[in-house]
């Protein structure tokens, strides 16, 4: 009777050791009444599932950056070398070469940037203090003016009391990513709008801007790792598909809760929502991202 008890138990620890990073698709699938073992063999299998999905992310990360990585050094080596085999190579010639290579480097640079921020965000925070949402807010719109002026895009901001607990770094980054994604992906004679306001005690951070039509099936796509709207190369100064994603993982590590949803007309609205000060610390994952339908 003891062994026909424990039989589950038996299947349930030779299934968890044939399951490897290599098979995180087999499951338990016990059959069975609804009794202890059976929630404990469910439970695994969710697990399992969860385990499966951070692998392929992980998967899909690591080769979308060593190719985002991979292409500028291609472009510079191609660059140099048309350089070095051509006889009647000038000194402008080498001055402009130089110079593409240096805005490769930048290029680069930027991005080995947003990948740290990336992994620093997702290990969650290392202190809390008090940020004023609305100052930081302010500070990140003031130095996004003259780009904007630039691109012919109106900016309006109403930044009004807005206190959290969290990283101050992290979290004037987020601001500026958003607000630098609403700025890029825009369309002429655009505009972007920028708010915070407290709500139940919550600060909350609202960037609305202009911009192509996104399905709403798409927006959630457009906050994982190297994910843009258009499947088309990314020109210099598009980004590199990592903004939302560092978003994403700085609100979770804050604890905060992102609504996006897509604008009539063509746009994007994005609210964060922090928690209440002194929620005590975030633990590092995905933050809550809710997509709203309703234009």
């Amino acid at each position: 009777m003891a062994g026909r008890v424990l039989r589950p138990l038996a299947v349930i620890t030779a299934a968890a050791r044939r399951i490897s990073a290599s098979s995180l698709d087999q499951r338990l699938a016990l059959s069975g009444p609804d009794d202890e073992l059976k929630a404990l063999g469910d439970t695994l299998d969710d697990l399992f599932a969860r385990l499966e999905a951070a692998f392929d992310a992980e998967r899909h990360f690591v080769a979308s950056a060593s190719h985002e990585l991979r292409t500028p050094l291609t472009r510079e080596r191609a660059m140099l070398q048309v350089a070095l085999d051509d006889p009647g190579t000038t000194t402008e010639t080498w001055r402009q070469v130089a110079g593409e290579v240096l805005a490769s480097n930048a290029e680069q640079e930027s991005l080995i940037e947003a990948l740290l921020t990336l992994a620093t965000s997702e290990g969650g925070l290392g202190q809390h203090e008090p940020v004023d949402l609305a100052a930081v807010t302010g500070e990140v719109v003031a130095t996004r003016r003259a780009e904007a002026d630039r691109r012919g895009l109106s900016v309006r901001a109403a930044t009004r009391p807005a206190a959290l607990d969290g990283d101050p770094l992290l979290t004037g980054r987020l601001v500026a990513n958003l607000v630098d994604n609403a700025i890029r992906h825009n369309i002429a004679g655009g505009h972007v709008e920028v708010a915070t306001r407290t709500r139940d005690g919550q600060a909350v951070l609202s960037v609305a801007s202009s911009g192509p039509v996104i399905p709403a099936a798409e927006i959630g796509r457009l906050f994982q790792p190297f994910q843009r709207l258009s499947e088309r190369r990314a020109h210099r100064g598009d980004g590199h598909g990592l903004g939302l994603s560092i978003v994403r993982a700085i609100a979770a590590a804050h604890g905060a809760a992102i609504g996006a949803r897509p604008l009539r007309g063509g746009g994007l609205a994005v609210d964060v929502t922090f928690p209440p000060s002194h929620p005590g610390p975030a633990r590092p994952g995905l933050a809550r991202l809710h997509i709203d339908e309703n234009l």
